[in-house]
């Protein structure tokens, strides 16, 4: 039987020979591309100024200024791949809830979900009309970039959308999130299962508008044990992906808790992973790896790099490129990173549960 990451493809496709798309096909590449993990639009001047006229939401919104701001990105930082400029919670306002985006409170849902009942208040996806602009912005991007960077789509996995939901915003302990899952598994399936048949509708439609593989984000599920991800995830983002078309390239991404990391693998389910079986050389927890070697202020530019460098040949004990789980993903070499302080000034805590009595 074939490889559909290859059978249904041109192998002359530009964008087919990038070393990204390499990794995920666990071929050998020049380099192994990793994930840096900052969005680079807020730290770039042209962004901060395009944002004194825009608000993020308008942004996102207009195809555009979101397919402007994904290529100057690129263009900027030299990396192996583009991302479409969107956020991931756009996909819940057609589904009945109410978004906004505070300047230091961040991303704010005044409905959440407060009880069980509530779950019915979120609607079912049906078509993915209400979030043409993100196609659009797929389109442009691609038409827009070189032939040889593929562009990544991407949604909230399942868990990280459904906590938002619940508890309104960002949080500690995710308290709400967790009652509802323990207390209500009938209500918690049936907000899982929307949303995932949500996503599965989305991510595929950004693959047919011209993305050459997604990312799936579940950037909260570090609050879970493994045994609860097993229980009350797993079956949900398996479902997604197993559903993504087939000749396209999933990157499953979370963070937190390198626990999880067989059980995002896990998640793959039927999806062929890797020409050769690979998910069972699962990377180490690379990312963790990057955040506890990352350079102090101290150290050089040349040191910080050399350290990166390293972290794939530590966790790889065979020579074999450690991309599997998603946890990296497009950089092809380091270049001069700006301090993460500026672009972290003034974010604050938005507490949990808003708009709940």
């Amino acid at each position: 039987m074939g490889d559909p990451l290859v059978e249904n493809h041109d192998m002359t496709s530009a964008w087919l020979q990038n070393p990204l798309m390499k990794a995920v096909r666990r071929e050998p590449a020049p380099w192994t591309p990793i994930w840096l993990m900052r969005q680079a639009g807020r730290y770039l001047p042209e962004y901060r100024k395009l944002r004194e006229s825009v608000s993020f939401a308008d942004l996102c919104k207009t195809p555009d200024l979101a397919a402007e701001t994904t290529v100057r990105t690129v263009e900027r930082l030299g990396v192996d791949a583009a991302i479409v400029f969107s956020d991931l919670l756009l996909i819940l306002e057609p589904m009945g809830m109410t978004l906004e985006y505070s300047g230091d409170r961040g991303p704010v849902l005044q409905n959440p979900i407060c009880q069980s009942a509530d779950v019915e208040r979120l609607g079912e996806l049906e078509t993915v009309e209400p979030l043409s602009f993100v196609l659009e912005t797929v389109q442009k991007s691609r038409a827009a970039l070189p032939d040889h960077l593929p562009l990544i789509g991407f949604a909230g996995a399942p868990f990280t959308l459904a906590a938002y939901a619940i508890e309104g915003g960002s949080s500690r302990d995710y308290r709400r999130t967790k009652t509802l899952m323990y207390n209500d598994t009938g209500a918690w399936d049936a907000l899982m299962g929307r949303l995932a048949r949500a996503i599965t509708l989305y991510v595929n439609a950004q693959l047919d508008a011209g993305c050459q593989l997604v990312q799936l984000f579940d950037s909260w599920a570090g609050c879970l044990s493994p045994d609860d991800y097993r229980s009350y995830v797993l079956p949900h983002t398996r479902s997604i992906i197993e559903s993504i078309r087939p000749d396209a390239p999933v990157i499953h991404f979370a963070t937190g808790n390198p626990a999880l990391l067989p059980l995002l693998a896990e998640a793959f389910g039927k999806k062929k992973v890797a020409p050769d079986g690979g998910r069972r050389r699962l990377a180490r927890p690379t990312r963790r790896r990057l955040a506890s070697d990352r350079p102090r202020p101290s150290d050089s530019r040349q040191l910080g790099s050399r350290r990166v460098v390293d972290v794939p040949r530590r966790d790889s004990p065979s020579g074999q490129r450690p991309f599997a789980s998603g946890s990296m993903s497009a950089r092809s070499h380091l270049q001069p990173r700006p301090r993460r302080a500026a672009a972290n000034a003034g974010r604050k805590r938005s507490g949990i549960g808003r708009g709940c009595a």
